[in-house]
């Protein structure tokens, strides 16, 4: 059985794409039934040393990373009123405390931007290093009202070749679940580069040979949640095209995208392969990365 959703946590810092992802992250939560904490992460003490509790006065920074957090509970609050909510203010830099509220088994939630005005830069350096390294699944919120409203009613799963019954297969049936969606579930093939092209195979199949395989893969995947959740609708689809892109084109019609990730380790982004990575900066709907680690670095990371 997949392990439940105990809370849900959201990273902000301000800016006007983490609230949109508080936003998000209030109404994740109002669907699983559970408690919603909001976390910023301030390297204040660094800049500004530590002053002794009986000092009437405070940092300029302590006091706005408070304000930072209260005003997105208050936020969250306002949009929904019955939702046990907290807000902290860690005295850290925002990868290090998101990765380790994410050793928890929950769901982190960040923005697609902060308040840089270099948006890639920003999610390099902490949306896409926690979308890479975290221990649970990370959502990076973006796209446009449709899809952060969930007008669509669609969710989208692209499958790989390692996604038997994977963490990700399962996520993706719980949130089309919770949220009475149809999940619409890609497999997406390719013809190998050096094939020849009067091999055997494919003079007699062409691309059935390859579209039979897909499915049948695609099958394989499902089999397990999908008799778990018999009430989700399913939309199955095999494409030829790369993965990336096919998985990008279809977000537009989606009000979430999952993608599993294999902790391959190296440099940030090369550790989420090249669907992630794409994923979290050009699709146009909210964007699920889950862990899913091999097992020969499994064992090392425990």
């Amino acid at each position: 059985m997949e392990s439940p959703l105990v809370v849900g946590v959201v990273g902000v810092d301000g800016s006007d794409a983490s609230l949109t992802a508080v936003d998000w992250a209030v109404d994740e939560a109002v669907r699983h039934a559970v408690p919603l904490r909001i976390v910023h992460a301030s390297m204040w003490e660094r800049y500004e040393g530590v002053v002794p509790p009986w000092s009437a006065d405070r940092p300029s920074g302590q006091i706005l990373a408070e304000n930072i957090a209260a005003i997105a509970a208050e936020r969250a609050r306002r949009r929904a009123p019955d939702l046990p909510v907290t807000a902290d203010v860690l005295a850290e830099d925002a990868s290090t405390a998101l990765l380790r509220e994410g050793r928890e088994g929950a769901l982190l939630v960040v923005g697609s931007r902060g308040r840089s005005e270099f948006a890639d830069l920003l999610l390099g350096s902490v949306g896409l290093a926690v979308a890479a390294r975290a221990h649970c699944p990370v959502v990076v919120v973006r796209g446009d009202r449709h899809a952060l409203e969930a007008r669509h009613g669609r969710v989208l799963l692209g499958i790989g070749e390692r996604d038997v019954d994977s963490p990700a297969v399962r996520f993706a049936f719980r949130e089309t679940a919770v949220r009475d969606a149809e999940l619409d579930v890609v497999r997406a093939w390719r013809r190998q580069a050096h094939e020849p092209a009067d091999h055997l195979l494919m003079r007699r199949a062409g691309a059935a040979y390859f579209t039979e395989g897909a499915s049948e893969l695609l099958e394989k995947a499902l089999e397990a949640a999908a008799s778990e959740h018999p009430r989700v609708r399913l939309r199955r689809s095999t494409v030829e095209g790369p993965a990336h892109r096919v998985l990008t084109e279809r977000s537009a019609a989606a009000d979430l995208l999952i993608v599993g990730a294999r902790r391959r380790g190296g440099l940030v982004g090369l550790e989420l392969g090249r669907v992630a990575h794409r994923a979290l900066h050009h699709a146009s709907c909210p964007v699920a990365v889950v862990p899913q680690r091999d097992p020969e670095t499994a064992e090392g990371d425990r």
